[in-house]
């Protein structure tokens, strides 16, 4: 075979190995830019991947009444569970869960909203933001009790949220652990309706079954909130708060509030 030839190929040949390397690595890479359960990503069996930005567990899929959702120990775990009492060792008082949350109002530049029930819990506060002229809630809130900080609630509020869970989401995973705000710059939808497939009487029905599948003795409170999408509603035991979780408004699944610790009190 001529040299010349000879040598040609054998360039030819280095260059398509090289090229064969290059595109396996960099679709290995692209495959696994995020990591076993990186954000939201679903695996095959529909279950919320192992891990939440921090290695451990994160959302996990839980086998009961219609399919229900639970959250793990470890979301971001910066503004979540574990955060404690304030620095002086108190819980938060209602009125500084109210300011936080009006402060944080204030920073959506959005006229019409207002704060709602007030419940206050050892690892944070939970606030919920209403529609003023509808009366309707529009989104959840936590406030960090050594902070003071309100951010946006898990769950339910970021996943099934259908008119303010989208607009403009801004410093993920900034400062706050999830996000730093929601910083809406364009004015919510107007068409998303109100109407679900689900009534409040059938979600407070799915929300049963879900607690006698997985916490026995515990009772569904009967007037849950309504949001553009789900229902969240608080579960007592013993004749005392113990806990919350949400209903789909399409599907009836239960997610499991496992973030704010012992309850308590709360405040209209």
């Amino acid at each position: 075979m001529n040299k010349t030839l000879s040598t040609i190929l054998i360039v030819i040949a280095v260059l398509a190995l090289v090229g064969g390397v290059f595109f396996a690595g960099s679709t290995y890479a692209r495959a696994n830019a995020y990591g076993p359960g990186m954000m939201f990503g679903y695996s095959n069996n529909n279950a919320y991947g192992p891990g939440m930005m921090n290695g451990n567990n994160g959302y996990g899929m839980m086998d009961s009444g219609r399919g229900s959702y639970g959250m793990g120990p470890g979301m971001m775990g910066r503004n979540g569970w574990n955060n404690g009492t304030s620095t002086n060792g108190t819980p938060l008082t209602i009125d500084q869960a109210k300011a936080a949350a009006e402060k944080y109002i204030q920073t959506l530049n959005i006229q019409g909203f207002e704060t709602g029930e007030v419940m206050i819990f050892d690892n944070n506060a939970y606030v919920i933001v209403k529609e003023s002229e509808s009366g309707l809630g529009a989104f959840e809130l936590l406030v960090n009790p050594v902070s003071q900080v309100a951010y946006p609630e898990y769950g339910p509020n970021m996943m099934w949220n259908l008119k303010y869970s989208g607009l403009n989401h801004s410093g993920m995973m900034g400062g706050l652990g999830m996000m730093d705000g929601w910083n809406y710059q364009a004015t919510p939808p107007a068409n998303v309706s109100a109407e679900m497939t689900i009534t409040s009487e059938q979600a407070v029905e799915y929300a049963q079954q879900y607690l006698d599948t997985n916490n026995a003795g515990a009772i569904a409170a009967t007037d849950p909130m309504q949001f553009y999408g789900y229902y969240t509603l608080d579960f007592e035991k013993d004749g005392k708060i113990v806990g919350m979780l949400s209903i789909n408004g399409y599907n009836g699944q239960a997610f499991l509030h496992t973030w704010h610790g012992t309850f308590i009190k709360e405040a209209e």
